[in-house]
């Protein structure tokens, strides 16, 4: 895909949805930052049928923190690996209490630092939650990227860097809410729906019905 073809496929999305944003429901940096870890192989909507229950109980790191992990596991045990998770959120808590003063941190490397924070989910915290230009691939955004000749790459970081080379620096902040949404509901890995993309011309993809 050139140049050309990437700013077009980017309008479209635009278009379609001019204020993209997170299916997960949160109200703070600390609510995103423990719904993201908790999505980790689980469906946003299981997430939030999970914090939905949480959030109103604790949805601090020293409340969550005084859950205990046992505490903690009664409220997401509806989401798989659901006891590993609340380990690394229980210990999430005690670390920023104890480093950062019990706020979500804006650097990737102090992200990266608290339990069950990867690059994906620092990614998508400094771009959702602190407006940073940061692309998160997950699979979806991996398959779109490959399928239609966005953005091609071997695996996710390679992925993530062509993006952020490529996308043209006005769409950078909301590509990664516009690419997962495709992905999600038109882009789908098992049969896309091509009859109703808005950027099926634009697609290098050769199996288009």
């Amino acid at each position: 895909m050139n140049p050309a073809s990437r700013r077009l496929f980017f309008e479209r999305l635009r278009e379609g949805n001019s204020a993209p944003r997170t299916e997960l429901d949160y109200s703070t940096p600390f609510e995103l930052l423990v719904a993201v870890v908790l999505s980790a192989q689980a469906t946003d909507v299981g997430v939030n049928k999970a914090t939905a229950r949480l959030f109103p109980v604790a949805n601090t790191p020293a409340a969550i923190h005084a859950l205990g992990q046992a505490g903690l596991e009664e409220y997401i045990k509806t989401i798989g690996l659901y006891r590993s998770k609340a380990k690394h959120v229980i210990e999430l808590c005690r670390m920023l209490m104890e480093l950062h003063d019990g706020e979500v941190p804006q650097t990737r490397e102090a992200l990266e630092a608290l339990p069950g924070v990867g690059r994906k989910t620092a990614n998508v915290v400094l771009n959702t939650a602190f407006g940073q230009p940061t692309i998160a691939v997950d699979t979806h955004i991996f398959r779109v990227a490959n399928r239609t000749g966005l953005a091609p790459g071997k695996d996710v970081r390679a992925v993530e860097d062509k993006l952020l080379k490529v996308v043209p620096a006005e769409f950078r902040l909301d590509a990664h809410h516009w690419l997962i949404l495709h992905g999600r509901y038109v882009c789908k890995a098992r049969k896309p729906d091509c009859g109703h993309c808005v950027v099926r011309d634009l697609c290098d993809f050769k199996g288009k019905d």
